[in-house]
């Protein structure tokens, strides 16, 4: 995993603040690996397994969490008394009505909250509205330069990888089959620039 340490500076900087942390982000621009970097975090800095209710909704399994009541069910159920809990709830626009969800969960003062979902779901949703100074908004972008070089060992022929960098593109995913075999790159961007991306300015 490439290390994303501006993103994860800002989520250390503001862990246990009563405020809603909302991730967003074009798809597959590592969003989902950034929660999974906190999280590992979170475990090194002494947080119990327990204390970490971490759900992603394009997983199969989570499907009934879907309705939002069963979700708030779910998580109240697991909510570790006397300690914080920390939820992370991953592309949460699949979930109908979900800022009452979110809304609900935020009033308990042992729960840091988590979200992620792309820019185009979560900013034109009700989220803004209802939580008006209650969230901070944390805008997650491919990688830049500096993390792409991070991603490689060998540093030496700037000018080639910088190349590279603006060819094959910037996201993370791209770099690792790059890496593998950078003809597989043309059929992953090829998915990316025709569907992910039109999903998310409309």
């Amino acid at each position: 995993r490439i290390n994303r340490e501006n993103y994860l500076s800002i989520l250390r900087n503001f862990k246990n603040q009563q405020i809603i942390k909302v991730i967003t982000g074009i798809r597959r621009c590592g969003k989902s690996t950034l929660l999974e970097m906190f999280q590992d975090y979170l475990k090194e800095n002494g947080i119990d397994d327990k204390q970490i209710i971490s759900i992603n909704f394009e997983d199969s399994d989570y499907e009934e969490l879907q309705d939002r009541k069963k979700l708030y069910e779910y998580i109240k159920s697991k909510l570790v008394k006397g300690k914080k809990t920390y939820i992370f709830l991953d592309e949460i626009q699949n979930v109908v009505e979900f800022e009452k969800t979110v809304d609900s969960l935020f009033i308990n003062k042992n729960v840091d909250l988590y979200i992620t979902g792309s820019n185009a779901y979560l900013l034109s949703s009700e989220l803004a509205t209802l939580l008006t100074g209650r969230y901070i908004e944390i805008r997650m972008l491919p990688l830049s330069f500096k993390e792409y070089l991070s991603s490689f060992e060998d540093k030496t022929d700037l000018s080639r990888k910088f190349v590279n960098y603006l060819t094959y593109s910037s996201f993370p995913q791209a770099v690792e089959l790059y890496k593998i075999n950078p003809s597989n790159i043309k059929m992953f961007l090829d998915g990316i620039y025709s569907t992910v991306l039109f999903k998310d300015v409309m």
